[in-house]
């Protein structure tokens, strides 16, 4: 049996009635069960639970004769975890166990199927996650969990160097959860992810995306960034040449890398956004020029865009989030009037969506850069935005789709079917967009 001495008797974690049930269907068959990990770390922190894992001293044959009028899912019968449906709900059970070797750094060669509570919470990452619940026993804390939680710290469950090396997408875990918990990073964990920090290379970059996204959204980014540089700069390389890079302009307070974290700090927890904003200066250093001691940027938006659609597509990024990005850092550095004609050229590149998100970027940018011209840029992005919501409102035509005439119309005027009647719906567009003709079929058939 567990350590008693290390069971908190409180109810202090509000369950559901049907995670109860499974609980007391399990113990009514003389096993133990606990719900357990990322669930009761929220749930004592006063957060709602997406879902609720449980861990259980029953084999997974005997979980499943447990719940034999239930239909069960052989999730992950390997390691011991099997999904059991109930109430047309899913619940995810697993047997106590300890992991064999991590050969690879990501998963265990094996698994043993153990009887105490106490081994199975010791392979976890991190003493936050290492917590179990029983709504009859109380909580299990082995580790000192709940004190970390009350002192907002990150600390891996026995060594970390162990933990790190097991599977080292713990690395990136342990920033994402200093990022969105707003938590430290304990010493000595902190000192394990540099040492380790290379293992990272044996993990699969889908996963690590997954890491950095959950990373770059939390509300203590800035502070994870500029603290754990060194393990951002061993997934995005690129990021050495930003570090300590003096932009050497009135324009700029900040070096390059400082200028990119606060612009993240400044925009919303999007995503496509905040990678726009870690990626939005990238290419400034290798297009640095001075001209009487002030430093210039000329092209650094294109490289910058190159370079973010080079490193989303290393890190397996989807199509969606490559182009979005790529376009955003494209024109974040864009004049834009706040007049109609400037604003649909734009909306016609980039759409409404991306345009919105365009401004966004903007203000971002200039509130991370120095006090000169501040407010007017600021200003200025208020007064496009107003304009924008005007041309949107009056549904003035910026797109192909929005034009009066479409292809078939231009085939009956007498246009040859096939290249040409694109050719010619764009010039439409663009006499249209530059306000030199009306929207409207009659004069667009007649300037046919």
């Amino acid at each position: 049996m567990q350590d008693r001495d290390s069971v908190l008797k409180v109810n202090i974690i509000n369950i559901s009635d049907e995670t109860k049930g499974m609980i007391d269907t399990l113990e009514a068959n003389g096993y133990e069960a606990y719900v357990v990990g990322g669930c009761v770390r929220d749930a004592f922190m006063g957060k709602k639970p997406e879902d609720w894992d449980i861990c259980t001293s029953a084999l997974p044959e005997q979980t499943a004769a447990c719940f034999s009028d239930c239909h069960i899912i052989e999730t992950g019968l390997k390691h011991g975890t099997i999904t059991v449906i109930k109430n047309h709900r899913p619940f995810e059970i697993t047997t106590y166990r300890i992991d064999g070797d991590y050969s690879d750094n990501r998963r265990p060669d094996s698994v043993k199927f153990v009887s105490e509570l106490k081994d199975d919470l010791s392979r976890r990452d991190f003493t936050i996650n290492a917590i179990a619940y029983n709504h009859n026993r109380g909580l299990a804390d082995f580790f000192g969990g709940v004190s970390d939680i009350k002192n907002k710290m990150i600390r891996c469950v026995g060594s970390a160097d162990k933990r790190f090396q097991e599977d080292a997408l713990r690395i990136m875990r342990a920033l994402r959860f200093a990022s969105a918990l707003g938590f430290a990073i304990d010493e000595d964990t902190s000192g394990a992810l540099y040492r380790n920090k290379e293992l990272l290379d044996n993990i699969a970059m889908e996963r690590i995306a997954a890491e950095l996204n959950k990373l770059l959204v939390g509300d203590s980014v800035k502070e994870i960034l500029l603290s754990h540089t060194q393990i951002i700069e061993k997934i995005i390389p690129e990021i050495k040449d930003m570090i300590g890079f003096e932009q050497n302009n009135p324009h700029h307070v900040f070096d390059v890398w400082r200028h990119t974290v606060e612009s993240i700090n400044n925009i919303p927890a999007d995503p496509v956004l905040r990678l726009t904003m870690l990626l939005h200066d990238i290419g400034k250093p290798g297009c640095y020029t001075e001209t009487d001691s002030v430093g210039h940027f000329h092209g650094h938006q294109q490289i910058s865009s190159d370079m973010a659609w080079d490193i989303l597509k290393r890190l397996k990024y989807s199509n969606a989030v490559i182009n979005a990005v790529k376009k955003l850092v494209l024109y974040h550095d864009s004049d834009i009037k706040p007049e109609p004609r400037p604003i649909k050229r734009l909306l016609n590149k980039v759409g409404e969506e991306r345009f919105k998100q365009l401004l966004l970027v903007k203000r971002a940018d200039a509130i991370a850069q120095s006090e000169l011209f501040r407010k007017e840029k600021l200003e200025s992005l208020d007064k496009v935005l107003k304009a924008l919501d005007k041309v949107l409102e009056e549904q003035q035509c910026f797109s192909l789709k929005d034009l009066a005439v479409n292809g078939r119309d231009l085939i009956d005027a007498g246009i040859p079917e096939g290249a040409e009647v694109g050719k010619c719906l764009n010039r439409l567009l663009k006499l249209v967009i530059e306000e030199s003709a009306d929207n409207n079929k009659e004069d667009l058939l007649k300037l046919i």
